[in-house]
């Protein structure tokens, strides 16, 4: 497992470093003077190039690369312009609602998707289970963004039991903080639990058929015991490596939820970074969830071998 670890994280600064070098170079292709942002269009040219040499964009590409990297390395994604601060510390910010939201999400999906998905697969063919497909089917159907307006006509216009948006900071008080990331994580959550749904009862439904389940059950086990201790924990491989990166896809493409919820987290501030040409900005928060979905999937990769003693990495 030692041996495997160091590979993965060779593997992943290998990755992370190709990753970075296609996230400055698509950023720097994008037309737009930095220094023209900052000082407006009627700007004398004498004064663009000063701040041009004062952000160092008077450089050779590659110096401007290599900078940008070292600082990365420290944790310093370098500056904001239309902000004027250090977006290391933007991110900080916005992540504190971004990655509650997130998390609240995969927990709303985990407690739908996993009983629904076994009773669909131990009640094969039946009312229940064409039920739960058909609530599966049409929860892939549905775009998170119109189930959260529903839900704010609901919960929030109707019954007046949810904020309708905007974000209660976690200083102010944690249970009106949380309050406000419900509803959003709710939209996101039931989305992504119709495929979780679909797949833990297929995965369910090929392992209750394999020989070893059968011979549990002529030995006479209590079905419960055969269903979770031998069926399910041989089919969570499936599970858990979709669910990785359902929380990955979460981080980064919470973007038109936290619109529609007025949510300050760092999906909206990638779409505000955007209009406001913040081009700093947008490159590290693509690379900080770039860092992020990739080291998701190294925990997948290692939780397989805690989940399946036969999987072996040396």
């Amino acid at each position: 497992m030692q041996a495997y670890i160091i590979r993965r994280l060779g593997t992943l600064v290998v990755t992370l470093l190709l990753v970075s070098i296609i996230i400055f170079l698509v950023i720097h292709v994008i037309p737009g003077d930095p220094a023209q942002i900052i000082l407006g269009t009627e700007a004398n040219p004498d004064t663009l190039e000063r701040v041009r040499e004062k952000l160092g964009l008077n450089r050779p590409l590659s110096v401007q690369y290599l900078d940008w990297l070292k600082g990365v390395l420290i944790g310093d994604f370098g500056w904001s312009i239309h902000y004027d601060m250090l977006i290391s510390t933007l991110i900080a910010g916005r992540l504190l609602v971004t990655l509650p939201l997130a998390v609240l999400a995969m927990f709303f999906t985990a407690i739908l998707s996993i009983p629904l998905g076994i009773y669909a697969a131990t009640h094969h063919n039946s009312i229940g289970d064409y039920g739960i497909m058909v609530f599966s089917q049409l929860g892939i159907s549905i775009p998170a963004f119109w189930l959260g307006i529903l839900l704010i006509l609901l919960f929030a216009v109707r019954l007046h039991w949810f904020p309708a948006g905007g974000f209660i900071s976690w200083s102010e008080g944690p249970l009106a903080a949380l309050k406000s990331l419900l509803l959003p994580a709710l939209a996101l959550g039931v989305i992504r639990a119709s495929i979780i749904t679909r797949m833990t009862r297929s995965s369910l439904l090929e392992v209750l058929g394999e020989d070893y389940v059968q011979t549990a059950r002529s030995k006479g086990l209590k079905e419960r015991i055969v269903i979770y201790k031998h069926a399910l924990r041989n089919s969570l491989i499936s599970i858990v490596t979709v669910l990785g990166l359902q929380l990955g896809g979460l981080l980064a493409g919470a973007i038109i939820i936290e619109s529609v919820f007025y949510l300050p987290g760092m999906g909206r501030l990638v779409i505000l970074a955007i209009s406001q040409r913040d081009l700093p900005v947008v490159q590290g928060i693509v690379l900080f969830i770039a860092t992020i979905i990739i080291l998701v999937n190294l925990l997948v990769d290692i939780l397989y071998g805690f989940l399946d003693p036969r999987i072996r990495y040396e």
